[in-house]
């Protein structure tokens, strides 16, 4: 992602990574989801801060009530299931 800011009459780009967290109580399928989300981020290059969070208390403040969820940029994008490469692919797109 590349947004674009003016600092001194100059216009600039600034890279800004994104930033992928996998939720899940660290269940089977919630280590499944997040070695496939980071095969697909190694396998493409994708410049990521790829976290997992595993404190039930941290998971509710997403609202979410079905685990494994995939969160892009503060965005609960996948929930309740373990993504295929393709899913998680196209959410970087």
């Amino acid at each position: 992602m590349i947004k674009t800011g003016i600092t001194d009459n100059r216009q600039s780009k600034i890279e800004i990574k994104m930033e992928i967290i996998i939720l899940g109580t660290g269940c089977a399928k919630c280590k499944t989801t997040y070695e496939v989300v980071k095969k697909v981020i190694d396998e493409n290059k994708i410049d990521a801060n790829l976290t997992k969070i595993e404190d039930i208390m941290e998971i509710m403040k997403f609202n979410v009530m079905m685990l494994p969820a995939v969160v892009v940029d503060g965005v609960v994008k996948i929930k309740g299931k373990v993504p295929s490469e393709k899913e998680v692919k196209a959410l970087f797109v």
